[in-house]
């Protein structure tokens, strides 16, 4: 798969256990995912069109020791919450952070889209520092506070499934009109724990506040 990706692509796409990967993430080892993968491949589904983001999922939270475990070993002991993202995406559209590591469970093969935030340069990134990574299904990533993601992109026609692990209340809604600017980061706040810059392309995320603050060519990974 990888190699054919690259042979369609002009983006080089690495694999995840790539040394490249190792300024972005790690591949996440001692964690018994089986349970949590069976359960999204059964019970989750891929929308017609576009993406769909579910944050929280009660069933998914409820696999034990897993949820115990993600909770006090790996966030220390910060509640968390277990969903997934699952859709049709191809395009770069946007990067986002959070102030915290994110785990990626690839439910399929997937490319994931990522950059640093201390490539932000005057409130704007280039999409030509954007790196492609390639997560063959059952791989299970972190991704570090400091590496810019967004959507996966899928590989195949069927689209792409991926389990998202985060801090509790990541992503949720916050009132925008009610921020205080203090520093140009501020600009970039979006959601609960989620700074987003987007591409010029994303015309309807930038009319709900979203900032724009990606130039260059909006990546698109073909398969």
């Amino acid at each position: 798969m990888l190699n054919k990706l690259n042979q369609l692509n002009n983006l080089e796409i690495l694999s995840c256990s790539s040394e490249e990967f190792e300024r972005y993430g790690k591949i996440i080892s001692g964690y018994d995912f089986n349970e949590l993968l069976q359960y999204a491949e059964k019970n989750t589904n891929i929308p017609p069109n576009g993406n769909i983001y579910v944050g929280s999922v009660d069933d998914m939270e409820g696999i034990a020791p897993l949820f115990s475990f993600l909770k006090n070993n790996f966030y220390g002991g910060m509640d968390v919450q277990i969903g997934y993202c699952n859709g049709n995406n191809s395009f770069l559209n946007g990067l986002e952070y959070h102030k915290s590591s994110e785990i990626n469970i690839a439910v399929t093969d997937l490319v994931l889209l990522l950059a640093k935030t201390t490539e932000i340069q005057n409130n704007e990134v280039n999409s030509s520092l954007v790196k492609a990574f390639f997560l063959p299904k059952g791989s299970a990533v972190e991704l570090y506070q400091t590496t810019m993601h967004f959507a996966p992109c899928k590989v195949t026609n069927d689209g792409f499934k991926c389990i998202v692990i985060l801090p509790k209340e990541t992503n949720t809604e916050i009132s925008l009109e009610e921020r205080e600017i203090l520093t140009e980061e501020d600009k970039y706040l979006f959601k609960r724990n989620k700074w987003l810059l987007v591409h010029g392309d994303k015309q309807d995320l930038i009319a709900k506040g979203a900032f724009h603050g990606i130039s260059g060519e909006n990546i698109e990974v073909k398969f």
